[in-house]
């Protein structure tokens, strides 16, 4: 089988894209500077609405799905409105969401059955055209969405697009009004699809769009304000640096949310705590809210809020340009030179794990059996000096971005930076907004690049796969990776597939394109006023309509 390489969803958001995306609605740094209050929510308040609000520490690129650059902040916020076809619970289950199922008997053919009760805010049934209408749109050449990774569907060229002005696709077919099949150019396991497509197809009403210019279609304004939805809650305003603000479909058709208003609230992580105590924000997700973890203690002993330690999933990685930063000895010296014990105990309070490769303990494919790289200082003098003797000049900073939301780790990229400046290797750590970063990261204008990574637990596959590609952040390939991401695509025996991602994170161990800086478990709160919410990793939102405040 030729296997092909299948893109992460969450990769290659390139410049283009973020400046289509940035609509007219996000402010300048200028205005933003005159107005102290850019980042307060206009609420106008009916007497009894029910108000939440969510605290976020990542700004937005877009309120356009059909723009989806699967960010975990992008993903949570447009999904309220326009629902995946299934999402992952806590306990790391596939559950329907506009889909009551999707099955495949061969990993080739993926039948989609889209839930009978399924319908839009104004009455009209979702369908399986709306879901192919997506599809089109999504892998159209005008539209030029280069993340969802759609060329793995049979009928969508190597590039992610359709042909100009396609109306049908091939490896798309319709059975029915609730029926799809989708089938892929090669085998994929159906936690692939689903966790790949499934989960970050987020489907929208053919009905309101179809008659919609392409060219329109990235800009449309619509988005900013959609009054058809299939989720429980739709936009009402926004600012991308600041708040998106919702209130409740009351024609939800799993059941209207008794939470009448929405806010997510887009601040600094250290502002967090503050709010907290202030009673100004009622939930703190994991992988959308950076609380900073000196203070976690604080946070722990405020009244009135619950928290929950998720398990530990999002890693903090480090990516090489390894076309740039080529030398593999000076790869192995910054990780030989990394202190990762004192990483965790320093900047998390020990709430984290040290591994190698991509895997954390919460990952059924985890293997114990691979020993983890030990901090050795003098081992990586010796590999610089090996690499200065063959013409590294090591008096040239290596350029290190980091995610300036992330205020834990722009502490600890300064550490980092010492650390190896003890070894003789100088890095310029540079704080960008994650925008920009994954700007820098998609046209590979970095030499090193940090960034909190959620590699799902029960499907790692579509994130390795794409990373260490060719075209990937590390422009990083090696075969015998390849070949073993592409066996556990072809078997459902969980030591099988152990033994591969085993075999893979060995080789990344040796050539290190990418370096897991830690793996933190993080912490999620939750105002003890909000019932039927917790706070986690995954599942968070499924059953925001069922959320509710104390009288």
């Amino acid at each position: 089988m030729k296997h092909k390489i299948l893109k992460r969803i969450l990769a290659g958001v390139l410049t283009s894209l973020l400046a289509i995306s940035l609509v007219a609605c996000q402010k300048t740094e200028a205005e933003n500077a005159a107005d102290d209050t850019a980042s307060t929510v206009t609420e106008t308040t009916a007497e009894g609405e029910k108000i939440v609000n969510i605290g976020v520490t990542d700004s937005l690129s877009s309120v356009n799905p059909l723009l989806m650059d699967a960010s975990e902040i992008l993903k949570y916020t447009l999904a309220l409105e326009f629902l995946p076809l299934v999402e992952l619970n806590g306990d790391l289950e596939f559950k329907g969401m506009l889909a009551s199922s999707i099955t495949t008997s061969d990993n080739l053919n993926f039948t989609v059955t889209i839930d009978p009760n399924a319908t839009w805010s104004d009455g009209t049934a979702v369908t399986a055209a709306d879901v192919e209408f997506t599809l089109l749109k999504l892998s159209s050449p005008e539209l030029a969405n280069v993340s969802m990774a759609l060329y793995a569907i049979e009928g969508i060229g190597d590039d992610g697009f359709t042909e100009s002005g396609a109306t049908s696709i091939s490896g798309v077919q319709v059975v029915d009004e609730k029926t799809i099949v989708i089938t892929t150019k090669y085998k994929m396991a159906l936690t692939t699809f689903q966790n790949t497509y499934g989960r970050y197809i987020l489907t929208v009403p053919k009905h309101i769009l179809e008659t919609v210019a392409i060219d329109q279609l990235a800009s449309y304004e619509w988005f900013q304000n959609p009054d058809v939805v299939s989720g429980p809650y739709r936009i009402t305003e926004y600012d991308l640096q600041h708040f998106v603000s919702y209130e409740a479909n009351s024609s939800y058709w799993k059941g209207e949310p008794k939470i009448q208003k929405l806010n997510f609230k887009i601040m600094d992580s250290p502002q967090l705590l503050t709010s907290l105590q202030a009673g100004e924000i009622d939930f703190i997700q994991q992988t959308t809210g950076n609380i900073l973890q000196e203070d976690y203690e604080a946070v722990e002993a405020l009244d009135g809020v619950q928290v929950n330690y998720g398990a530990p999933v999002t890693n903090q990685s480090i990516f090489f340009n390894t076309t740039a930063v080529s030398d593999v000895r000076i790869r192995q010296a910054i990780f030989y030179g990394l202190d990762r014990e004192t990483l965790i105990s320093g900047f998390l309070g020990g709430k984290g794990e040290v591994v190698d490769g991509f895997l954390s303990s919460a990952s059924p494919f985890f293997s114990e059996d691979l020993t983890v790289t030990s901090y050795d200082p003098e081992k990586a003098k010796e590999l610089l000096a090996e690499a200065v003797a063959d013409g590294f000049d090591a008096s040239v900073p290596l350029q290190f971005y980091v995610n300036s939301g992330d205020s834990t780790f722009v502490l600890a990229a300064d550490y980092i930076a010492a650390k190896l400046a003890e070894v003789g290797l100088q890095i310029q750590v540079n704080t960008v907004d994650l925008s920009t970063l994954l700007t820098k990261a998609g046209s590979k204008e970095y030499d090193l690049l940090a960034i909190q990574y959620t590699y799902a637990p029960v499907d790692p596959y579509p994130d390795i796969n794409w990373l260490l590609s060719a075209d990937g952040w590390t422009g990083y390939f090696n075969q015998t990776i390849a070949d073993e991401l592409t066996k556990t695509q072809l078997t459902s025996d969980i030591a099988e597939i152990r033994a591969s991602y085993q075999a893979i994170n060995q080789v990344v161990q040796q050539d290190v394109p990418m370096i897991s800086a830690y793996v933190i478990q993080a912490q999620g709160v939750v105002s003890e006023r909000l019932l039927n919410a917790t706070p986690d990793v995954y599942g968070s939102f499924i059953n925001i309509h069922e959320w509710d405040v104390k009288e």
